[in-house]
């Protein structure tokens, strides 16, 4: 990998704060493009001085040549935006190559959601086991869906966040930022019988909120596993994810006239055009609502 590859790497990392996950993605965004410019210029080295426009753009067309989505070339195309910028300020290279590039348009893809309903009616039914992992369980997907955090986020999630008396998490989002979310008293009630269960249960304490019998803390993978095993209870879910459970919470906050900044703050997004696209999930409904009066049949 190229030394200046590295260096934006360790920027990234140590001066930015970004995740291990992200820096991870970013890496192997700017290896393929590096290895194709050797490819495309028959170059063993790569030298991003000498990277044009159009090296860029036949290499977007290589990828959406190999069925690469809009919306990963996209991704793609950010790190290699970034990687520039950087190399700019540090007088690597004079001249911003991407200034010019335009990334492939995408489609919009609606966030699903599932049915408040048909939720609650799993959350408050008898599918939980009575036992530790049965309790935790359940508490899991109360937590996604009552506060909308990620899956990343609750799996970070330490005992130490969870504050039971002033009612709210403190979460640790994208780029390590922080935020308090608050919960309600039927929640609260269910965090303090967890935590005693956990603490007759788990023989040892590794200082994560949601952990397994042995008490080692829970994986993203483990979580994922708990909400599509769970989830698969309700026969019109079309998706079962964390995901879902943090889509349905905006969505749910929204149809109840929730204020778009709120939910803004509560997800941890960094701008309302992240949040916005939950709106025209709520005008869905209104327009599913309209279609289901009778003289709207006619």
């Amino acid at each position: 990998m190229s030394m200046h590859i590295e260096l934006f790497l360790d920027y990234l990392r140590y001066e930015r704060g970004y995740s291990a996950h992200t820096v991870e993605a970013y890496g192997r965004d700017l290896l393929q493009f590096a290895l194709y410019i050797n490819v495309y210029t028959e170059n063993k080295s790569f030298d991003p001085r000498l990277i044009d426009s159009d090296q860029i753009r036949n290499w977007l067309v290589s990828l959406l040549g190999k069925n690469v989505a809009a919306s990963s070339a996209n991704r793609k195309l950010s790190a290699l935006k970034s990687y520039f910028k950087y190399l700019m300020k540090q007088d690597v290279v004079s001249k911003n190559p991407l200034k010019l590039v335009a990334g492939p348009k995408k489609k919009p893809v609606m966030p699903v959601f599932l049915r408040d309903k048909e939720l609650s009616s799993l959350l408050d039914g008898d599918d939980f086991e009575d036992d530790f992992e049965g309790m935790r369980d359940r508490l899991l997907l109360e937590l996604l869906y009552e506060t909308g955090i990620r899956r990343s986020e609750l799996v970070g999630l330490r005992q130490s966040d969870v504050d039971v008396d002033a009612m709210q998490l403190k979460v640790t989002g994208k780029r390590n930022k922080q935020r308090l979310i608050p919960f309600a008293e039927r929640l609260r009630r269910m965090l303090i019988a967890y935590l005693e269960a956990k603490q007759q249960t788990v023989p040892h304490d590794s200082g994560r909120f949601f952990v397994r019998t042995t008490g080692e803390p829970l994986t993203p993978g483990i979580v994922y596993y708990i909400v599509r095993k769970r989830l698969s209870a309700i026969p019109t879910a079309v998706k079962r994810s964390p995901h879902v459970l943090r889509h349905t919470f905006a969505t749910s906050l929204l149809n109840d006239g929730a204020e778009l900044n709120a939910v803004k703050d509560l997800l941890g997004h960094g701008s309302l055009a992240s949040t916005s696209v939950y709106t025209h999930l709520t005008f869905e409904e209104l327009k599913k609502m309209y279609h289901a009066h009778p003289r709207a049949k006619k």
